[in-house]
């Protein structure tokens, strides 16, 4: 089974908006809604589950009616932080010890078909796999506090990271497992976990797109608002 994980636990204080990004309307539907449509949809995505801050369940209860989005079959309280809201899919699905969990961050609401198609069809090969497209700007490796340059790596082999990541989930529970026994532990994604803490599990990165545009920033509304209607012309 493809179990899609909707990462939707943030609050948004980023945006500097009283209402959580997720909930923000763009092309008449809240950014949610589009996200969990776009995995609705595909043919190779065999159930959703939400995950959700608790003040929200309700809410995201009455979206799956009105939508009759019927492969939503879990609506999971998220924790504090990215990584508490991963482990809440993954403690949900622990008795299908045989299931792929593909978790994606909620605000990527125009995540296309061929990206969530190549990512179902690399497990069947791969434990873990990636989404990330080439770094089109030089990055700067600075001191600790951001004033002066300290490296430049080469960018010929960044990437910059998006969603979904997909996992066995055998292969992430036991990412999970090791990192919770560290002390030094934080993660900021699902695949550096696995980078870290499986060090010989190779993590295959399927080619993104730059229209699967992350919503952190105000200006990004605008962006969004622009290739939602670039795709419906």
């Amino acid at each position: 089974m493809n179990i899609a994980v909707i990462l939707a636990g943030g609050v948004g204080r980023r945006l500097g908006d009283s209402t959580p990004k997720q909930f923000l309307e763009i092309a008449g539907k809240t950014v949610i809604e589009h996200t969990v449509d776009a995995f609705e949809r595909n043919e190779n995505i065999d159930e959703i589950a939400i995950i959700i801050h608790p003040s929200f369940v309700q809410t995201v209860e009455e979206m799956v009616l009105v939508n009759e989005w019927e492969k939503v079959k879990k609506i999971l309280p998220g924790g504090a932080t990215r990584h508490e809201s991963s482990l809440a899919a993954i403690y949900a699905y622990a008795s299908q010890p045989g299931c792929n969990l593909i978790f994606h961050d909620a605000v990527r609401p125009l995540v296309s078909q061929r990206v969530i198609n190549d990512v179902t069809e690399a497990l069947h090969q791969y434990n873990a796999v990636a989404v990330a497209i080439p770094t089109t700007d030089t990055i700067l490796q600075t001191d600790n506090a951001g004033r002066f340059i300290q490296h430049i790596p080469n960018r010929n082999t960044l990437q910059r990271a998006q969603t979904p990541q997909g996992f066995k989930l055998q292969t992430i529970a036991a990412a999970y497992r090791l990192a919770l026994q560290d002390p030094a532990f934080a993660a900021t994604d699902d695949c550096g976990i696995v980078v870290k803490y499986l060090p010989e599990e190779k993590v295959f990165i399927v080619r993104g797109e730059t229209s699967n545009v992350k919503l952190t920033y105000k200006e990004d509304l605008h962006l969004l608002n622009a290739l939602f209607q670039l795709h419906s012309s």
